[in-house]
């Protein structure tokens, strides 16, 4: 098709390059913003799961299709900061009600009773308790609880389901500990 319409091979092929080089681009720009990216862990509010330094994969297109789930692990920007990204789990999403008392957390009456925390919390943080998840934002938790600025605190609070930039589907740094979290 460019060999009818351009006659300088030269020219011809370095708009073929261009071509490429754009199509590439288009690629990179479709693939960052609507299916994968790269996040790095900062911190140890997700400790035993995550560490300080790992590098995860964000699922965009997953998240954008199948929405929120209960324990599921997201990044979202940081209301106060948005250039940082935060990485919890969700613990519970719009209209469930969280609860605080006795170093525990409840969720619609139920104690949360999840395998990667077992610590006594007692940074309540300053949320009110007990609160309703508003419609259309998710309550997140760090699975190291004591050590976390995350939903009981006003600073993050509820995160809106279209501020979750995605869900951690793989671990890829360090090698050592490549998979799921």
């Amino acid at each position: 098709m460019l060999k009818n319409k351009i006659a300088n091979p030269y020219l011809r092929g370095l708009v073929e390059w261009l071509l490429a080089i754009g199509l590439a681009l288009l690629f990179l720009f479709v693939m960052r913003n609507y299916t994968f990216r790269m996040a790095h862990v900062t911190g140890s509010s997700m400790e035993p799961t995550l560490y300080d330094g790992d590098m995860v994969v964000l699922n965009r297109a997953g998240w954008l299709i199948s929405g929120p789930r209960i324990g599921d692990i997201v990044a979202f920007p940081y209301r106060l900061d948005p250039s940082e990204n935060y990485i919890k789990r969700i613990i519970a999403i719009g209209g469930d009600t969280v609860d605080l008392y006795d170093g525990a957390f409840y969720v619609n009456d139920l104690r949360l009773d999840d395998d990667f925390s077992h610590e006594r919390v007692i940074r309540p943080g300053d949320e009110n308790f007990p609160l309703t998840v508003p419609d259309g934002t998710i309550f997140v938790l760090g699975d190291n609880r004591n050590n976390s600025k995350d939903s009981r605190f006003t600073a993050v609070g509820s995160v809106p389901y279209t501020d979750v930039v995605g869900r951690v589907s793989v671990r890829v740094w360090p090698f050592g500990s490549l998979g799921r979290p």
